[in-house]
């Protein structure tokens, strides 16, 4: 189990902002999430860029916008969740050198909330709001930004994926599958 590790920003139980293959109907929601999340909203990700990996994207500081979803832990298996999402993203510790991504905590905005659509794109559409029966809302009207966690590409990656990675148009990562599908090439 991870917890944060020392001189880390005081934290609490931070909501998770995911955008690959921990979103819903992705294949990792379902072996990660299924039962330990109360809310899943639409959210965006403000200065950072998405690029194509091998089955999966990464996320990096930059000028673009990325799309994802704002998950929220169940009461009681926080703990047990940042575990096992610190072993999927091959997370070891702040500037590990064999981290493949970096837990980070930064701002992301909620559609319809006060600061998000900014940048000429509209971050909304449909699906706004709570995706679970009984979820917890995060934010409210005019909240702005609210802070979680993220998985950013760590240093190694994001050298190389600036250099020559393939960068995700719009900021929102597609498997090319249509739900509940298998996937395709």
């Amino acid at each position: 189990m991870s917890i944060p590790h020392p001189g880390s920003p005081p934290t609490g139980e931070l909501p998770f902002f995911v955008y690959g293959t921990l979103l819903p109907g992705e294949p990792n929601h379902e072996l990660f999430l299924r039962g330990r999340t109360t809310g899943e909203r639409p959210a965006v990700l403000p200065r950072a860029l998405l690029y194509d990996g091998p089955g999966y994207p990464y996320a990096i500081d930059g000028h673009g916008r990325v799309h994802g979803t704002l998950l929220t832990a169940v009461p009681g298996v926080y703990g047990e969740l940042l575990g096992l999402l610190d072993h999927l993203e091959e997370y070891l510790g702040p500037g590990h050198p064999r981290n493949l991504y970096e837990r980070v905590v930064r701002e992301v905005e909620l559609p319809g909330e006060s600061g998000a659509g900014r940048g000429g794109e509209a971050a909304g559409g449909a699906g706004q709001g709570c995706v679970e029966v009984g979820c917890v809302e995060v934010g409210g009207e005019g909240a702005g930004p609210v802070r979680a966690w993220v998985y950013l590409a760590a240093a190694a990656v994001t050298r190389s994926l600036r250099t020559g990675g393939s960068l995700i148009d719009g900021g929102r990562w597609v498997t090319g599958r249509p739900p509940g599908g298998p996937r395709t090439p």
